[in-house]
């Protein structure tokens, strides 16, 4: 049979009703009844914990939120109360001379910050770590993840770290501040900011360095307690030298008494002593405390003054080399010259015999 007469012999195919075309039912109200006795039944039997969780949580973020607060306010008092301390001394003249109003706002803001900074992160991060144990989220992997992050970023920062953590304690401990001068090693000048990454100088010549902390090795600071102001007076060797010390002593007297070298000044005008004698001069040593970072000031003046007393009282100063003992010869003008060679004359017996033989002609 052909495909036709198949196909008429089945008869007409079925056309689908309208219900089966249409979409699915709408659920029935016992649907709707049953899902929701279902849902309350969940709520009712989980709403505890969920209650016991939000209570966990909000006491958790309540407790690190006053926590950080006190920290905080404690921490301000603290420097507070260090900057009262060291106010207390300012009506002293040693006190007021030694503490900068400066160096001691720039250092008390930054030992705050940094206490501030680490109290909040402690904190905060303490308290993240338990809202999420809170909803029962295993945190060792967290733990592990940020252990190797840690590691990573010490590794690829450790300049970085190390420089912060050297101006952590180079704050700490004081060891400079503005307006002090330094000698860090690789740079020497006032300190003009102190970071926690980078210290700023200004050299003699007016030229700013940038100190990275973590690259100082150590530290010469020229500007904490007091300075040394130290002059060579030479003078000749046949000089008076009770005179030479009064009149040192008198230069010294009046300039101390006057101002504003009475404030520079911290200690008397003394004379050590001999520092050297040669044979037509000899070193007076004369020294003084100053205060710091005056010292040179302080023997630019005293040079200035010592050498008016000694024109005034008749002492010369001498600054030349010593005299030599003998005055060396006068060059020879034929010292450079080679002797006389005999060789230089054709007839002397030695260029004769040194004249090659002339071979006999042959004759033929």
């Amino acid at each position: 049979m052909s495909l036709s007469a198949v196909l008429l012999a089945a008869g007409p195919t079925p056309s689908p009703t309208p219900s089966e075309t249409t979409t699915p039912a709408v659920p029935t109200i016992k649907d709707a009844h049953e899902s929701a006795s279902q849902a309350a039944t969940w709520v009712e039997q989980n709403w505890s914990t969920w209650l016991a969780i939000g209570l966990r949580v909000l006491l958790i973020l309540a407790i690190a939120a006053v926590l950080r607060v006190v920290i905080r306010r404690a921490i301000t008092k603290l420097i507070d109360r260090m900057n009262r301390t060291a106010q207390a001394v300012d009506g002293t003249a040693l006190g007021g001379l030694l503490v900068n109003v400066e160096r001691r706002r720039q250092r008390s803001q930054a030992i705050g910050s940094v206490l501030r900074s680490v109290a909040s992160f402690v904190i905060m991060g303490t308290a993240a770590l338990m809202v999420l144990s809170a909803f029962e989220i295993n945190l060792a992997p967290l733990l592990a993840s940020a252990g190797v992050a840690g590691v990573a970023i010490g590794f690829g920062a450790r300049n970085l770290v190390t420089d912060f953590l050297s101006g952590v304690f180079m704050i700490l401990e004081d060891q400079y501040g503005v307006g002090d001068t330094i000698d860090a090693g690789v740079a020497a000048g006032e300190v003009i900011e102190v970071g926690l990454r980078v210290t700023k100088l200004r050299g003699d010549n007016g030229e700013i360095w940038y100190v990275r902390n973590g690259e100082v090795k150590r530290i010469g600071n020229l500007s904490q307690g007091w300075s040394t102001a130290g002059v060579d007076v030479t003078v000749r060797s046949s000089e008076d030298l009770d005179k030479v010390r009064a009149t040192i002593d008198e230069v010294a007297e009046r300039m101390s008494k006057e101002e504003p070298w009475n404030e520079l000044l911290w200690g008397p005008i003394e004379v050590l002593g001999l520092d050297s004698v040669l044979l037509d001069s000899m070193v007076v040593r004369v020294s003084a405390k100053t205060m710091p970072g005056k010292a040179l000031t302080v023997e630019r003046e005293l040079r200035w003054r010592i050498k008016r007393a000694f024109d005034a009282a008749d002492i010369p100063i001498v600054g030349r080399a010593p005299l030599a003992l003998e005055e060396e010869a006068a060059a020879d003008p034929t010292a450079g010259m080679a002797a006389p060679s005999a060789y230089a004359s054709t007839t002397s017996p030695q260029s004769v015999a040194a004249t090659p033989l002339t071979p006999p002609s042959v004759t033929k």
